[in-house]
């Protein structure tokens, strides 16, 4: 199989659609979304060097714009966090307890965090297993695996809007299984 190989000069043309139709229902921002395409072929250019040509244009560019995207809400929610101040008013005597750096770190896991996650796996693995197999394997493929909906289609053969319908129901399903079994 010969090597894809970059032609920049094209991109605006070619993936400009597709990439803001990938980024505005992330985003919700039409701005936000045009800027974060532009980033995306900027860093495009400048990483030319790094292309091993093994995927498509399309998905390295992709791949780009998902950090893209992901950096862009980690700018947005450390913004956030700067302003609060968290105080514990049971207890007076712990000087400075109220200052955010000695909040306890929500991503310190202890044993019983560590179970709870586990118990949640497998409940959402036996949610899992309740979907009808087509359903299921799409299921993961996109949410999960994290699949472009183009190689899902063609896996399965159906259209982009009867795999938007396929998704919603499992999601609808699981959430349903979820509430029964984990939450109750």
């Amino acid at each position: 199989m010969p090597k894809e190989k970059l032609n920049p000069e094209v991109w605006v043309d070619r993936y400009s659609d597709y990439l803001y139709n990938y980024t505005i229902v992330r985003v919700n921002d039409h701005e936000v979304a045009q800027d974060l395409i532009s980033e995306t072929f900027f860093a495009g250019l400048k990483s030319k060097k790094n292309f091993k040509g093994e995927a498509s244009e399309r998905t390295w560019l992709i791949a780009i714009l998902k950090r893209k995207i992901i950096d862009h809400y980690r700018k947005k929610n450390s913004k956030k966090g700067k302003a609060e101040v968290h105080i514990d008013y049971n207890d007076q005597d712990a000087e400075g307890e109220w200052l955010e750096e000695r909040v306890r770190d929500p991503f310190d896991k202890t044993a019983e965090d560590n179970m709870e996650n586990e118990e949640l796996g497998l409940a959402i693995m036996n949610c899992l297993e309740k979907l009808n197999d087509k359903q299921a394997a799409i299921f993961k493929m996109k949410t999960i695996d994290d699949f472009d909906t183009e190689a899902i289609c063609n896996e399965f053969n159906i259209t982009p809007s009867n795999l938007w319908v396929i998704i919603h129901r499992a999601r609808k399903s699981m959430a349903e299984c979820m509430e029964k079994t984990w939450l109750n």
